[in-house]
């Protein structure tokens, strides 16, 4: 049984080897350009028109970071296993593990709330364009 438990753990720390290429290559899309991205649309502009290029140009970009946080998901699935194997040896493998799942974790929630935010702060300069609109409108009826 010592014996079958020690080839499984060899065969999980091949298989994370090959998974790890996937893991490197989000966590490094996440830390050169998806958090840089991110932190550019934490101020958005006053104007509706230029909130709206901001939004497009977000929701570009959403597509992509969606695919990387979907592929890093996919590669920690994958690794799921990883929680029934507590020796030695394998636990700076299930260290790695758990900091990309961190990275990946955090880089989807900043992703997910600036997604809303955007889409908020849309609706709400909508509203009060719209708004704008009525009292302009109503000031020119009161006017004539």
């Amino acid at each position: 049984m010592l014996s079958n438990k020690r080839i499984q753990e060899l065969e999980l720390v091949m298989e994370f080897e090959k998974v790890e290429e996937c893991f490197k290559e989000v966590s490094s899309w996440i830390e050169n350009v998806g958090r840089k991205r991110l932190k550019e649309t934490i101020n958005l502009d006053d104007s509706l028109e230029m909130l709206l290029q901001a939004q497009k140009q977000f929701r570009e970009f959403d597509l992509v970071a969606s695919e990387y946080c979907r592929r890093g998901q996919e590669a920690l699935k994958k690794m799921d296993r990883w929680e029934d194997f507590s020796s030695v040896d394998v636990r700076s493998y299930r260290v790695k593990l758990q900091t990309y799942r961190d990275q990946l974790e955090e880089f989807c929630t900043q992703l997910d709330e600036n997604r809303h935010r955007i889409c908020e702060t849309v609706r709400l300069y909508e509203f009060f364009d719209k708004v704008r609109q009525g009292i302009c409108c109503t000031e020119e009826g009161v006017k004539s």
